[in-house]
């Protein structure tokens, strides 16, 4: 337990593979939280302890790891690397101070630390950069730091050296003391003269004071550097390179030095904006003294444990055993014990002071997003803000026995991972799980069953195509049965008109002199919205027609509601069979953001999709290109875009409106449709 002051949150962020789970060991052994160095080819790291993550070798949620080194807590959080699980990224930015960005010193910088980089920079969080794995074939830190400061400016600036690379990495020089970890491995003086030169020239930059200082010749000290590092890292305008290998273990004290000196506590930070509930905006302090506001940031479902919500607190103290005010909620909630989370182990505290991070397990109401404050005194934080789910599939349990059991899963699991969604589409009777992507889903279905039992096929969702008419008709139908006693007749005759794409269905009667009496006129509209239902072209439903009831003729005895209902129906088919069917398919509005030298390919991509391309324009570097696309085509699109784009492409969909299907493709979805019913 340690004061707000002393607390650092910092989140570990890279594309995937560049080490996070193995910098997490290493500083786990490091500050003597952990006695043996887990690796994660032998799925034994405290971070990834998820059999999803064991199996895939990589990271799929969000790992608190808390150490503490010379008085300072240090809450790591290890998200995935994998795009999949950007919504893991997004609600750890909103508790973190600060990152360490990691980048393979083989692999350099990728799309991946692109990406997190850009959502460092949105939260404007200070970061350091970790280059790892300096120990690997092939490994260059100096081309590295090149390809860093092309991409990243001039604010990265190297404050360590390695001594040696590849297999002959021994340590690093530290270019702000000017010494090096290991006296014995050799360095060129020139690179040290050059990069210290670099490094005073970032520094000089950053505070008006040092660059008079620079400018004058004065002579700039390590306590000038050190200051302005801790106060330019913070304030954004430097962010400190360093280097070694977490697998190793060799430049990690440097690194949790360096994090506690240079990355933010909460107090550094400052208050944190809040709503107040009813009555404006307000900034409460990360202060123990000030009123109680905590985020909700992450929730897991835990077949044995229940329900375990991660939080981390910005202001006041929580206290275990004690009523919280959830303000999105409007109720109290009781807060039984507080945990320390150290990967899956649980360590129970007392409290929470503001500023650092902990769990609670078995809350009654509260969601992720959810703010705790006093009654009191109720604020709410902003929501979090997840990506958009781009791919669907349809799930459906392998046993019908659970049929009933699949929702209460699916909410489970949604609750876990809020960039998930669920909808049942009305039209096909399917249940739809959206996500970000295939790993993300393929782990849904994973640990629908490790952990609810639950066995689901996932497979692409049908089409809900409908079905209508282009001219208009008119059909009459008798319906007329004689069995013993009372017999059935219904008579009637229907006009069909279409009507504008998007309108629905309208009925009307217009029947003069009692032709049908009027008590038998709903039943006849029963019976057509009943054929509605299954078209004549595919067995889609069938939209946009006004139909009216013009004339009919009934039985005194043997007309009956259902003589009548069946007619109708009867009437509405005949009528739509002959008023030239046509099959409609869903338009989707899409809109695709890409770098400019895959906007062509793209482009081209869309138009074989048989997509109308609306425009295109220009935004923070990127073309955003706006088109409209069958849904029929754009099923897979996330996948396709992502590797026509090595990753950097994004896009959203949403409906657009119905149009008709050319009649090539009507052809085989009718023949598709004919022979699933000969099937059934």
């Amino acid at each position: 337990m340690q004061p707000t002051e002393n607390i650092r949150n910092v989140l570990l962020l890279s594309h995937t593979g560049a080490g996070k789970t193995s910098l997490c060991e290493a500083m786990l052994y490091n500050t003597g939280a952990i006695t043996r160095l887990g690796k994660v080819d032998e799925g034994n790291t405290v971070s990834d302890f998820e059999p999803e993550e064991i199996k895939r070798k990589s990271s799929v949620s969000t790992s608190l790891i808390p150490l503490k080194w010379k008085d300072i807590k240090i809450n790591l959080i290890d998200v995935p690397g994998y795009f999949d699980f950007v919504g893991e990224v997004k609600s750890a930015l909103r508790v973190a101070d600060g990152a360490v960005n990691l980048v393979c010193a083989a692999s350099g910088v990728e799309i991946g630390t692109e990406l997190v980089w850009e959502y460092a920079e949105e939260a404007k969080l200070p970061r350091l950069i970790f280059i790892n794995k300096i120990d690997r074939e092939n490994a260059d830190f100096y081309k590295t730091v090149k390809q860093l400061e092309a991409k990243f400016g001039r604010k990265c600036v190297p404050i360590q050296l390695p001594l040696g690379a590849q297999d002959n990495f021994q340590g690093v020089f530290d270019l702000v003391a000017m010494k090096p970890s290991n006296e014995a491995a050799p360095i060129s003086q020139d690179q040290v003269e050059t990069f210290r030169e670099k490094l005073i020239e970032a520094v000089a930059e950053a505070d008006d004071e040092l660059a008079t200082k620079y400018l004058e010749g004065e002579e700039i000290t390590e306590e000038d550097i050190r200051r302005v590092l801790r106060s330019g890292t913070r304030e954004g305008k430097i962010v400190p390179i360093l280097v070694g290998t977490a697998l190793h273990n060799k430049g990690l004290s440097e690194l949790l030095d360096s994090i506690c000196e240079y990355l933010p506590s909460p107090k550094d930070r400052g208050g944190v904006k809040v709503q107040k509930v009813g009555d404006g905006e307000e900034i409460l302090a990360p202060d123990e003294n000030a009123p109680l506001s905590a985020l909700i940031f992450k929730t897991t479902a835990d077949p044995y444990m229940g329900k375990l919500s991660y939080l981390r607190v910005y202001s006041g103290v929580l206290n275990s055993d004690s009523m919280v005010w959830n303000a999105n909620k409007n109720r109290m909630e009781r807060i039984g014990q507080l945990y320390l989370m150290r990967g899956k182990n649980q360590e129970p505290i007392p409290r929470l002071v503001a500023g650092d991070i902990g769990a609670v397990t078995k809350l009654a109401e509260t969601q992720t997003g959810d703010t705790f404050s006093t009654q009191e005194h109720p604020v709410l934080f902003e929501p979090i803000q997840f990506p958009t789910p781009t791919l669907s599939f349809a799930v459906r349990p392998k046993t019908k026995a659970d049929v009933d059991k699949l929702s209460t899963v699916l909410a489970r699991i949604s609750e876990e991972d809020p960039s998930l969604s669920i909808r049942r589409e009305p039209d096909t009777g399917e249940t739809l799980l959206s996500g970000l992507g295939e790993a993300q889903l393929e782990v849904v279905a994973e640990k629908m069953k490790r952990k609810f039992g639950l066995e689901a096929e996932f497979g692409l969702p049908k089409i809900p195509y409908k079905e209508t008419i282009t001219v208009p008709t008119k059909a009459e139908y008798k319906h007329k049965k004689q069995t013993g006693g009372h017999g059935q007749y219904g008579h009637v005759f229907l006009q069909l008109e279409p009507l504008p794409r998007g309108s629905g269905f309208e009925f009307a009667e217009t029947i003069v002199g009692g032709a049908i009496p009027k008590n038998y006129i709903p039943a006849v509209e029963k019976g057509v919205l009943e054929a509605l239902q299954e078209g004549v072209l595919a067995n889609y439903p069938i939209v946009d027609l006004k139909v009216t009831l013009y004339d009919g003729t009934y039985h005194p005895v043997d007309s009956s509601d259902i003589s009548f209902k069946i007619a109708g129906a009867h009437a509405l088919r005949k009528g739509v069979a002959q008023a030239q069917p046509v099959l409609l398919e869903p338009i989707m509005k899409v809109r695709v953001t890409v770098p400019e030298e895959f906007t062509g390919d793209v482009m081209g991509d869309l138009s074989g999709k048989r997509a109308r391309i609306l425009g295109m324009r220009p935004q923070n570097g990127m073309n955003v290109i706006e088109a409209e696309a069958p849904l029929a085509e754009m099923l897979r699109y996330t996948i396709e875009l992502r590797s026509m784009t090595q990753g950097r492409g994004s896009y959203t969909i949403e409906f657009s409106h119905y149009e008709e299907v050319p009649p090539h493709i009507a052809q085989k979805i009718i023949a598709e449709a004919k022979a699933e019913k000969d099937k059934d």
